[in-house]
């Protein structure tokens, strides 16, 4: 009996598989004829073009028309690369993001942003905080984040905008929504190189984030600490100037110099 028969979410799963298997055939082989590949697969000739077609179709693999044999597609190193970037950047940043929160004894994590939000790729926990959620991977609207706002103060002037653009939800009583006080912020904060928030994301909780460089010089992210209001609040001069080395530092391990001053 053949196994290709047209099953249901099984069949689905079954072809995610196989597509699977037809990468790992090719990486490990390199060009292949379709005959070669349902052989190796166990499949008939025709699932393994279609699948082949399929894969071609999404960039994943391509066809020499003259041999009609496959290798792996082009699109694949762009989406390796996008995967790549984020696990180096987390990777490169992860020994920063423990030692700053040792230093501080609260909690740090390292944002980005994604699709007009902030989302926390890297999370270190101090000493003293008492962490009530895993930050990792939660969205935060970008205007009420201390890591959004120093990204929309570091960022191109069209991104700034756009960004500024969307509207501004009230989430705590503390949550800036008029435009003119936020770019207002904005400006202090690029002047100054780092923001803060005010129990403006939660009641009861603020931050302070600095931004990182990557080595072409632009903000791919924020190193942000935040805490009980009671604590963030307080005289700590060591809270500004530790964040902003720290994201300092971790720009540096990712290639960037800081301009030379003018002279």
């Amino acid at each position: 009996m053949s196994n290709d028969r047209p099953d249901r979410d099984p069949g689905i799963i079954r072809s995610v598989d196989r597509a699977v298997a037809i990468l790992d055939l090719l990486a490990r082989d390199g060009w292949r004829a379709g005959a070669e590949v349902a052989r190796d697969l166990g499949v008939h000739r025709s699932t393994a073009l279609r699948l082949l077609g399929t894969l071609e179709r999404h960039g994943l693999v391509e066809r020499d028309s003259r041999t009609a044999k496959y290798r792996l597609g082009r699109r694949l190193p762009q989406l390796a690369s996008v995967v790549t970037g984020e696990f180096d950047l987390r990777y490169v940043a992860r020994p920063v993001c423990e030692r700053l929160a040792g230093a501080l004894g609260e909690t740090v994590t390292l944002d980005v942003l994604d699709a007009d939000e902030i989302v926390p790729i890297e999370q270190a926990t101090g000493s003293t905080s008492v962490v009530s959620v895993n930050w990792l991977g939660r969205r935060t609207p970008i205007h009420c984040t201390a890591s959004g706002k120093v990204i929309m103060a570091f960022a191109p002037s069209a991104v700034r905008q756009r960004l500024l653009g969307r509207p501004l939800e009230r989430r705590t009583p503390h949550t800036i929504v008029d435009r003119g006080e936020l770019e207002e912020q904005l400006a202090a904060a690029l002047d100054a190189g780092f923001a803060r928030t005010f129990q403006e994301l939660e009641v009861g909780l603020d931050a302070i984030a600095a931004p990182v460089h990557s080595a072409d010089g632009g903000v791919v992210g924020a190193l942000d600490v935040s805490g009980p209001a009671h604590r963030l609040e307080e005289d700590r001069p060591e809270l500004i100037a530790l964040t902003r080395e720290a994201a300092a530092d971790l720009s540096r391990r990712l290639g960037y110099r800081t301009p030379a001053a003018r002279t």
